[in-house]
């Protein structure tokens, strides 16, 4: 059964802040009984105009516009961020997603019979939608 809990938690802080370390990227974690959330607060990368850009540029509703170098907000799915962003942000991407499932993370989950056994969730997200995701 999903669990996520403060040892967990500082795992994942440590793997993130090693991988992401000299990249610039400001993040935050936040993790409830079940799942662990990582909001990327700023990057020198955009990544919401790397994955318009890789997708197309219908493909997120993004709200723009707020100021300048600040691009709104966008859920990653961690199952397909391969397709979803190219080059450095895929570079990036794929170090955050490494380190969000490097807490003795397992997934014995069987959809077919409707059996779902994994370690916790892990939720990735580019900006909030109050505070919106800055490229510095």
């Amino acid at each position: 059964m999903a669990y996520m809990n403060q040892e967990r938690k500082a795992k994942i802080k440590a793997n993130l802040d090693t991988a992401l370390k000299g990249t610039g990227v400001k993040f935050s974690l936040r993790c409830d009984s079940l799942s662990i959330t990582c909001t990327i607060k700023s990057a020198p990368i955009d990544f919401i105009a790397n994955s318009n850009e890789t997708c197309g540029k219908d493909f997120y509703q993004v709200q723009r516009g707020f100021k300048p170098n600040v691009t709104g907000y966008e859920q990653v799915n961690p199952y397909w961020y391969q397709d979803h962003y190219s080059g450095k942000a895929k570079e990036l991407m794929t170090k955050i997603v490494k380190a969000m499932y490097s807490a003795d993370y397992y997934d014995r989950s069987d959809a077919q019979t409707d059996y779902f056994d994994t370690a916790y969730y892990a939720h990735i997200n580019i900006g909030s939608w109050n505070k919106p995701f800055i490229v510095k």
